[in-house]
Order: C-alpha cells, then sequence, then structure tokens
C-alpha cells in the first residue's frame, strides 16, 4: 500500500546536524524509492533550499531558534505541525519528543502518530535542573499522544516498558560498510596512519570530550588527539581554552564529508566514544563500519551494541591507561573485525530501512485498539520479537 509519510523533529536534510538527520537522510529517499510519497521538514536556517531532494518532498518552516535560542525549538515544532496538518499524511514519524510533544494535541486526529522516543533527553547533563524536570513531562506527553512508539536501543525499550507500561519496536540505527579509504586525505590535516588518535562529537558535556582530553593529556603518548566537532558553543570555547596548551590537541571543527570522515576514523590509533546518553548512537556505528579501535564511555547504551569489543573507561585516568598500556595486535584486530560483523549482520541501513517500512505499513493497518483492519490479510508471520506489533497505551 502507498502511504503519505511526513517525518518531523529533525533540522533537515541532507544531514548537516545529528542522528536524527542521519536517519532522515537514509530513510525518506528509501521510502520515495518503496513507493511512497514522502514529506521531511527542514529548518528554514537549512543551507538546502530546494524543494525536492532525492525524491523526497522538503518542506521548509520557519526556525528562529539561531535568534531567540531554545524557545526557537518550540517554535519550530510547532510551525511543522501546523503545516502537516494542511497535508493529512497517513502517517507522522515524529522523531524526538524534547520541543514537540506539549504541541501533539495539534497533530491531526486522522494520521497515525509514531514517536520516536529519543534516548532519556532529561539526563542530558547540559541542561539546567528546571529543563531536566521540564524533559520528563514532555517525554510523559511523547507518550500520551502517540499511537505507537520507536525506540532504538534495547535499553530504552526496557526504560519505556518499566516506566510508562508501554510496549515500544525496536529499530536500530544503521551503517554503511567502506571499502578501505583514501589515506591521502590524511595530509589536509597534517596526519599519518595511525599517528593520532580520533573524537569525533557534537560539544556537549555529556560526550565526555572534557574527561576524554584531560585524560589524553596526561599520558605521554606523542600520537595527536584529533577533535572533530563545533566549537562555536560555549562549552566547546571552554575546551578550546583549557587545551590549547597541548599542541598534541587538533580542534578540526565540523566535517560533513563522507570520505573524509571515513579516512580519519580507518586510519586513526584509537577511536574515543564518549557519548553516556541516549540509544544506539550513529557515529559510533559508522566507527565500527569505518574499521576503528575504540575506547567507549562505560554505560549499558554503548556495551549494548558493543559488548566485549571495545575498551572502556569511566575517568581521566582510565583513558591514560588505556593509551599508555594499549598496542595494536591480534586482540585489536579480532575487536575490529567482530564490530564490522556487527555491521554486516545487525545494523546496516538495508536491514533498518526494510524493518522501517514494515513498522509504519503495519500501524497504519492496526485499527487504535490495537486489533487489524479487516481489510487486510497477513500472509507472513512475525516469529522474531523484535517484530511484534505494539498497541497503544493511553494514561490519560
Amino acid at each position: 500500500m502507498r502511504l503519505r509519510i511526513a517525518i518531523l523533529g529533525t533540522r533537515g536534510i541532507p544531514n548537516h546536524y545529528g542522528g536524527f538527520e542521519n536517519l532522515a537522510e537514509h530513510l525518506a529517499p528509501a521510502l520515495v524509492s518503496a513507493g511512497h510519497e514522502v514529506y521531511v521538514y527542514n529548518s528554514h536556517n537549512h543551507p538546502f533550499r530546494g524543494d525536492k531532494w532525492k525524491g523526497v518532498n522538503i518542506v521548509h518552516c520557519l526556525d528562529p531558534e539561531n535568534r531567540i535560542g531554545t524557545a526557537g525549538q518550540f517554535l519550530y515544532d510547532l510551525n511543522c505541525i501546523l503545516d502537516v496538518r494542511k497535508k493529512d499524511p497517513d502517517v507522522i514519524l515524529q522523531l524526538g519528543y524534547s520541543s514537540s510533544s506539549v504541541w501533539g494535541r495539534l497533530l491531526p486526529a486522522r494520521s497515525v502518530i509514531i514517536y520516536h522516543m529519543d534516548g532519556l533527553e532529561w539526563q542530558r547533563t547540559k541542561y539546567s535542573a528546571p529543563v531536566r524536570k521540564f524533559l520528563k513531562v514532555a517525554e510523559k506527553l511523547a507518550v500520551r499522544v502517540s499511537d505507537f512508539y520507536l525506540c532504538d536501543s534495547r535499553a530504552i525499550q526496557t526504560y519505556l516498558r518499566g516506566k510508562y507500561g508501554i510496549d515500544s519496536e525496536y529499530i536500530a540505527y544503521g551503517a554503511d560498510i567502506h571499502p578501505a579509504a583514501e589515506e591521502d586525505l590524511l595530509k589536509e590535516y597534517g596526519l599519518s596512519r595511525s599517528g593520532y588518535c580520533l573524537l569525533v562529537a557534537r560539544m556537549e558535556p555529556e560526550n565526555n570530550i572534557e574527561t576524554i582530553l584531560d585524560g589524553f593529556s596526561r599520558s605521554r603518548t606523542t600520537k595527536k588527539c584529533v577533535v572533530v566537532g563545533d566549537t562555536g558553543t560555549s562549552f566547546g570555547r571552554h575546551l578550546l581554552n583549557k587545551f590549547e596548551k597541548d599542541k598534541r590537541i587538533l580542534f578540526i571543527g565540523a566535517i560533513f564529508d563522507e570520505q573524509k570522515l571515513h579516512a580519519l576514523k580507518f586510519y586513526s590509533h584509537f577511536y574515543f566514544h564518549g557519548h553516556s546518553v541516549g540509544g544506539t548512537n550513529p557515529s559510533l556505528l559508522e566507527a565500527m563500519a569505518g574499521r576503528a579501535l575504540i575506547v567507549a564511555h562505560d554505560n549499558v547504551f554503548n556495551r549494548e551494541v558493543l559488548g566485549e569489543d571495545a575498551y572502556y573507561f569511566s575517568t581521566a585516568g582510565e583513558i591514560a591507561a588505556i593509551i599508555g598500556n594499549t598496542h595494536r595486535g591480534q586482540v585489536e584486530e579480532r575487536m575490529i573485525r567482530n564490530n564490522l560483523c556487527k555491521i554486516e549482520r545487525q545494523y546496516n541501513w538495508q536491514r533498518t530501512i526494510s524493518r522501517y517500512e514494515r513498522f509504519l505499513q503495519d500501524c497504519v493497518h492496526i485499527d487504535r485498539d490495537g486489533k487489524p483492519s479487516p481489510v487486510i490479510v497477513r500472509e507472513e508471520q512475525y516469529v522474531d520479537d523484535e517484530t511484534i506489533l505494539y498497541r497503544r497505551y493511553a494514561d490519560q
């Protein structure tokens, strides 16, 4: 069945920001190729100005965040919802809830609403105590207004079941495995094969960037530490000032060129992944696909993906110890191969997109009491617990 699908909650595609944008960039064109009519909502500040991108309808909505700060996110989400009411799509996929669920009651009643429940936003230390309290309310509102729920982490799925009594569909992000990278791409940054460690992240406290760089500074390594991310934030400027005397640490800004990023990961000695909040992180999967040796923050989300195929840290001292005591050998190469196999078998975009399309179709073909539509005849029985349809939970 051909569906009209609206994807809200991102700053837009092609991706110039983060995880949800990365998901939409891969998912939306694939849904178009499968025969669906797809709308993706873009901030008017997004550099792409066209009305079509790879067959996807791009809807530009006013986003005043760059002028008025965080409040602008709420107005942007409101503008998107007011516009999507006019289109009345079959299904609305709302990515995240932080600034959108307060407007949830305005979503069109005839559309099936699916919220991607994001990564426990209220745990993020970048937010003040009042904001974190509000985010707990926003999470509850998202549960109330949504018909079905998505998550990208088993840990989040367990949390939602325990907290709200709801079941959610688990669909992980994907990544693409690329061939060996061009080593010449390193010359732009003055780097050489295995002569540097790499950190790719948004400059936010919960990504443990400061802990990683503290540990690197304590080490006696002669290797460099390359930090990829926008340092224009207040926290980014703090990091620049704090580590300016350590000439081994190179802040090279944000990079969206996939070939350059792949080369940086492919030839790195270590890849530091400090994300501590959220579900399956796209940048982690991309590092795994890029054949990087990963040093990850020790938390349930990272262990869920990496298992025993990474080194883990919680403190700066542990970072320094890993740098000083770990040498690339057979054990490390086995870690890299195992993570590559996980991408091939579990975290690949083809599998992710296929499961998204099937889930969207199923949600449209089931009524809001959890009963299949009488016009739908099921020809396939799902035995995998990851593909069970979940009914709406209304905590009125």
